[in-house]
């Protein structure tokens, strides 16, 4: 164990294995590497196994190919109407090209950031303040089409550009605040108004129908009231009459019972005898008596033709 040949011998195969086992390189899921040889660029790796030749290939970038996200500070814009505001952005990218990516532009990320903060200033440059604050979707897409041309060139790929905060002037706040109490007090006044005026119209709808309803159950009980007197009226009219045919039916049935008896002269002087009768018993204080009673038995004769005939 102690011959120099030996030793050195083992040690140079220590030195192989380990050159073999950096030869050996296994890429991740969503990365590429960009491998150069003897510094000039030789190829992107993809995922898997791959083996490099010792000494002379190198990997020179790891690139992450999952979509990424940048938040960048707050810049200072200006808008049309010379409004001072401070924005900031939120940048979603992805690497298509691992090469570009490597070798198309130093610190691709500032680069990013710059290229956002004088985008921004170029689109809202040409808005006004109320245009800025009501547009986000309008600036979003503007930005992302120009980033994403802009960024082409350098393997990257914009896919969405979103504006995080718009901050403007304190006294342009304060201001915005005031003419948003404003209007929301106006709101609430029409929605007032509107909720009176529905009220009232409601209560005189009310009480017109309540009238109508009213008048109509005045008039209806009114016919009614009238029915009634004229069946009431009616009804006493044919008692009347059927009193009355009542009363000639017995006239008449008498008239036919004394006729159909064969009454005489001394049954006529009888009767008038008892109508005297009854006569007396009334509240006369005077009763005529006729002298000759002989007279009225000529009268009742009389009669009693009149019915024979």
């Amino acid at each position: 164990m102690n011959n120099p040949g030996i030793i050195a011998l083992l040690v140079v195969l220590v030195l192989l294995i380990v050159i073999l086992a950096s030869c050996v390189k296994i890429v991740p899921q969503a990365q590429a590497f960009v491998v150069e040889r003897l510094g000039a660029y030789q190829g992107t790796w993809p995922v898997g196994i791959h083996f490099k030749m010792p000494l002379i290939d190198k990997v020179a970038k790891r690139v992450l190919l999952k979509e990424q996200v940048v938040d960048f500070a707050p810049q200072p814009v200006i808008t049309k109407d010379n409004v001072t505001m401070r924005i900031d952005t939120v940048v979603f990218f992805m690497i298509t090209d691992p090469r570009l990516f490597a070798y198309g532009v130093e610190n691709p990320i500032m680069a990013i950031e710059n290229l956002t903060a004088t985008t921004l200033r170029n689109i809202i440059g040409d808005l006004e303040l109320d245009q800025t604050l009501t547009s986000r979707e309008t600036i979003n897409t503007k930005m992302r089409a120009s980033l994403d041309v802009a960024t082409d060139p350098w393997g990257i790929k914009v896919t969405r550009v979103e504006l995080k905060n718009i901050i403007p002037p304190a006294e342009i706040q304060n201001a915005m605040e005031r003419q948003m109490k404003a209007e929301r007090e106006r709101r609430e006044a029409v929605t007032r108004a509107e909720g009176e005026k529905k009220a009232s119209v409601t209560v005189a709808e009310g009480k017109k129908e309540a009238a109508i309803l009213e008048a109509e159950a005045e008039k209806q009980a009114a016919i009614l009231r009238a029915e009634a007197q004229k069946e009431k009226m009616i009804r006493e009219a044919e008692g009347q009459a059927e009193a009355i045919l009542r009363v000639q039916q017995a006239t008449a049935d008498g008239i036919r019972f004394l006729k159909e008896s064969g009454m005489d002269d001394k049954v006529l002087q009888l009767k008038s005898l008892e109508a005297f009768e009854k006569a007396a018993n009334g509240q006369a204080t005077k009763i005529i008596i006729p002298s000759d009673l002989q007279g009225i038995a000529g009268l009742a004769t009389t009669f009693k033709e009149v019915i024979t005939k």
